[in-house]
């Protein structure tokens, strides 16, 4: 009983002191990404193994961002999408936002996350210049190939310890031992299965690119009036135009005046030349 206890504890501490080692090592020494040591792919894994000609597949995480002129964002983003969904991709994110939205007077814009698989990256941001007119664009790729080794050994190693484990409660002829491998391979499965699932997601993201798009309207043409001659004349004529507006509107306000104190006088002078003559 001691000595199969003893056991259970030596295993758990030496699976843990060839983990450190292969941290320290990088992972040197160890099977191709997505393989274990039998040469059986390590689940969740996505990055491929040594190819034909011995030489190692770089595992590479690719990111871009754009910056994009169109005239109207809302079918500008549908337009994006739809170039997405034909490479294979997908769309994770969108959002619009109308002309004034935020209270002020900004124009209409949209912004767009997707996923499309690495290989298609270049032909998507091709597409974008037919969509509109892109004025920035920046690509980020960074290399993972030696953090996907180091967690395709680790799982290795944990799916070893779990094994072994199992081994030891299948022998395991007393409770106390059979306790401790149960608390030890609990461990182990909770870590490993971390690991797969953080092994997942960068196998994910090297498989497909993300892709950033920001859509802004066009800003309003911009009016500029003619200078020189043409100017002058268009000034000179717009300024008797008003001259004469402005003429005809004190017409118009004389006008009740002078039918109203212009008759009377009109009368008068009317009876008294009138009267002269008759007195003559």
């Amino acid at each position: 009983m001691l000595a199969l206890l003893c056991g259970v504890l030596l295993l758990a501490g030496c699976t843990s002191g060839s983990e450190e080692a292969s941290d320290e090592s990088g992972g040197g020494g160890v099977a191709a990404p997505g393989q274990d040591a039998g040469g059986e792919g390590v689940e969740g894994g996505g990055a491929s193994g040594e190819d034909a000609e011995g030489g190692d597949d770089r595992q590479v995480v690719t990111t871009a961002d754009a910056v994009v002129v169109v005239e109207d964002p809302s079918a500008a983003a549908d337009e994006v999408a739809a170039a997405a969904e034909r490479a294979g991709g997908r769309v994770d994110q969108r959002n619009e936002q109308a002309a004034g939205a935020d209270g002020t007077d900004s124009r209409p814009s949209a912004w767009l996350t997707v996923r499309v698989p690495a290989e298609k990256l270049s032909a998507v941001l091709e597409e974008l210049e037919s969509i509109g007119e892109v004025r920035q664009l920046s690509q980020d790729s960074t290399d993972v190939t030696a953090t996907t080794r180091d967690l395709d050994a680790r799982i290795t190693a944990l799916r070893t310890s779990v094994d072994r484990l199992l081994g030891i409660m299948a022998d395991a002829d007393d409770s106390t031992a059979l306790i401790a491998a149960e608390s030890a391979i609990s461990e182990r499965q909770a870590e490993l299965e971390s690991l797969q699932s953080e092994r997942a997601h960068l196998a994910d993201q090297v498989a497909m690119s993300t892709l950033r798009v920001e859509l802004v309207a066009q800003d309003d043409p911009v009016v500029v009036n003619a200078g020189g001659f043409l100017g002058g004349l268009r000034t000179g004529w717009d300024a008797l135009v008003s001259a004469v507006d402005g003429l005809l509107v004190g017409l118009g306000v004389l006008l009740p005046w002078l039918v109203v104190v212009g008759l009377p006088v009109a009368a008068v002078l009317w009876f008294a030349r009138r009267r002269r003559r008759t007195a003559g």
